[in-house]
């Protein structure tokens, strides 16, 4: 990437669609993101979304995630209605963004990644680097894409996450979800858990089976999915920011090192 640092923003998809019902954005929230990104005024941001009710029911429809099922064609197209699906979501995203004036452009990772076994193998950056040179903001999402052993897979935003954190050492991860951060128990279930302000990496790995499955259609595996796969960066002293995305100014205050409601990750 260009010189500064970027900072990698994740849009949870169980915020900015409402999962229990398919294909169902929330239209609101998603325009103030975008007003939230363009406050921040930052030309070092990549953004990645996840897929709420518009990826995740087809993916678990068709078995996606587990892979290609030999002579399956349903299974076929399954796999090419999840991404269609992905970017109807990316387009609504993208509305927000373009809408707010940010020069965002859509990165599909089916058509610059491929996954051996469901983690990222190759990874075509060509166009990313040029992104970057100019100060466009790239805007990724989780994905139907293309597996060396498996065919095909989903490859989750919160995968993505690490990996361009890890390999542009980011300054930091923000992470917008529907909950106000990291909690000691699941908030959806029991009202009276407790929030989790700060966890080092010893804690996290602790609090990591305790947490609770995603509510709908998740074949990324909820907040524990989420976690596992950040564990890497935070492992490689990328600081992450879990906080909740449909709380006003969360997401701008977080992008620009104010204190915001949720929980921060630090490696010690």
């Amino acid at each position: 990437m260009n010189d500064a640092r970027p900072i990698i923003l994740k849009l949870g998809g169980s915020a900015i669609t409402n999962k229990a019902e398919e294909a169902s954005p929330r239209s609101e929230l998603i325009n103030r993101m975008g007003e939230e990104i363009k406050r921040a005024d930052l030309d070092n941001l990549i953004i990645v979304h996840g897929g709420g009710s518009f990826g995740h029911p087809s993916a678990a429809k068709y078995g996606i995630k587990d892979g290609y099922r030999e002579n399956d064609l349903a299974q076929k197209f399954g796999c090419a209605e999840t991404h269609h699906m992905m970017t109807v979501l990316n387009g609504l995203v993208m509305d927000a963004l373009i809408l707010h004036e940010i020069p965002a452009v859509s990165v599909a990772p089916v058509n610059c990644v491929v996954t051996d076994g469901g983690k990222i193998k190759v990874f075509d950056e060509s166009a990313l680097m040029a992104m970057s040179k100019l100060s466009f903001t790239p805007v990724l999402y989780g994905d139907a894409v293309m597996d060396e052993k498996l065919g095909f897979t989903i490859l989750s935003g919160d995968q993505l996450v690490s990996y361009l954190a890890l390999k542009y050492n980011a300054q930091k991860i923000v992470v917008g979800v529907d909950t106000d951060g990291i909690f000691e128990s699941d908030p959806k279930v029991n009202p009276d858990a407790k929030p989790i302000k700060h966890l080092n990496l010893a804690e996290l790995k602790a609090l990591q089976p305790k947490l609770g499955k995603a509510e709908g259609v998740d074949v990324t595996g909820g907040m524990a999915g989420k976690i596992a796969e950040l564990i890497p960066a935070v492992e490689a002293g990328i600081p992450v920011t879990v906080t909740g995305a449909t709380k006003s100014l969360s997401i701008y205050r977080a992008l620009t090192d104010q204190s915001v409601l949720g929980t921060v990750i630090e490696k010690t």
